[in-house]
């Protein structure tokens, strides 16, 4: 399937966590602070001089380090990020703030201090459920988070500098949903596989260093021409996905992934932040009714009610699951999801994955025999 070509920014933010805007940006004084879960509100590590960044581990091919201090059967994800760690690949990070969205995730987290502490290190305890007294507790567990903040790097973390930072991240997150929603044409410019790119990119790197970027990419791509041959629209659901590369492997068959719907995708994290009134209940309130991870107790009919209506509105064909191997999380989800999408008529393929991307021919190989499986 052919698609417009990234930017030679974006390609190397992709290909090193310390690319040259991280790079760039550090010298003139930003400091870094690294998250690893959705469920940490970027926003709040955006104030000041502070650098959000979501960690990821490209070039990590296996994990020799790692393997001593975290059992095998922790998800590769988190296995790579200690490797990483403990391999220097990031030093000049000078914050990490972890969320106990996940027992792995709980473990990465005390297996880092334990053996490399970093100069500020920061848990949030995230409920499992969404009512008002989740809400409350999520709103302290964030003051918390704020006044430690402020305490280490001197940063306002006031209304007004919070509320500041909101409107700047969904200015941010309107350019990048303007290029996503191209692909909610007949015959969309542009691929999942490119979409999902610009994002993680974004995640990785200073946003003011892509805002011009995002602006030239989306002017190029509104009367671009469509890409082709799509034999089937579909929408990827699951884990940590962000190798943009498994995308463009499951496109290079020709499904064009006009939805993606992982912790870290376009759906639904690049919906807008609320914007008025307490800037941290806002955050609350999003990270607990919106990132609609299943760790959350209670929502599933809500988020298959999600996922039904982005079946509608982008007209998705079939549905591909993927989740990391070892996953706890969405390899209960990914059960019920698919016994609950192929009773609603959709087609389903379930794939489980490591982290870094390996068995392309396998993959290619399932992916061909689903949408053949679809007529397409």
């Amino acid at each position: 399937m052919n698609s417009p070509t990234l930017p030679a920014v974006v390609r190397e933010v992709l290909e090193d966590a310390f690319s040259h805007p991280v790079s760039e940006a550090v010298a003139q004084g930003r400091r870094p602070v690294a998250y690893t879960c959705s469920t940490v509100p970027e926003p709040l590590l955006s104030v000041g001089e502070l650098l959000p960044l979501r960690l990821r581990a490209p070039g990590v091919v296996g994990t020799p380090l790692a393997d001593t201090y975290l059992s095998s059967v922790i998800c590769s994800y988190c296995r790579s990020l200690l490797e990483g760690a403990l391999d220097g690949q990031y030093d000049f990070v000078e914050g990490w703030v972890f969320a106990a969205s996940c027992d792995h995730g709980r473990r990465l987290y005390d297996n880092l201090v334990y053996l490399q502490e970093p100069p500020f290190v920061h848990i949030l305890d995230v409920p499992h459920k969404s009512d008002d007294p989740a809400l409350h507790w999520t709103v302290e567990e964030l003051r918390r988070l704020a006044a430690a903040l402020s305490e280490w790097f001197g940063v306002d973390t006031g209304e007004a500098a919070l509320r500041d930072a909101i409107r700047t991240h969904n200015g941010h997150l309107a350019r990048l949903r303007a290029i996503s929603d191209l692909r909610l044409r007949d015959r969309p410019p542009v691929t999942g596989a490119f979409v999902h790119a610009l994002i993680t990119a974004c995640s990785s790197a200073p946003r003011e260093w892509l805002a011009a970027t995002l602006e030239q990419v989306h002017a190029d791509l509104v009367d671009g021409e469509p890409v082709a041959p799509v034999r089937a629209r579909v929408m990827v659901v699951g884990s940590q996905l962000d190798d943009p590369s498994w995308l463009r492997v499951v496109e290079s068959q020709g499904a064009l992934v006009v939805a993606d719907r992982c912790c870290t995708g376009s759906l639904p994290g690049l919906e807008p932040i609320r914007e008025g009134g307490d800037p941290l209940v806002a955050l609350a309130e999003h990270t607990l009714r919106r990132t609609r991870c299943p760790r959350m107790m209670e929502d599933f009919p809500a988020r298959l009610q999600d996922l039904l209506e982005t079946v509608r509105t982008h007209r998705v064909d079939g549905v591909i699951l993927e989740s990391l191997k070892f996953c706890d999380l969405w390899g209960v989800e990914s059960a019920a999801l698919t016994e609950a999408l192929r009773e609603a008529g959709l087609p389903v393929l379930r794939v489980e994955r490591e982290y870094a991307l390996s068995g392309e021919g396998q993959l290619r190989t399932r992916v061909q025999a689903f949408l053949e499986s679809l007529g397409r």
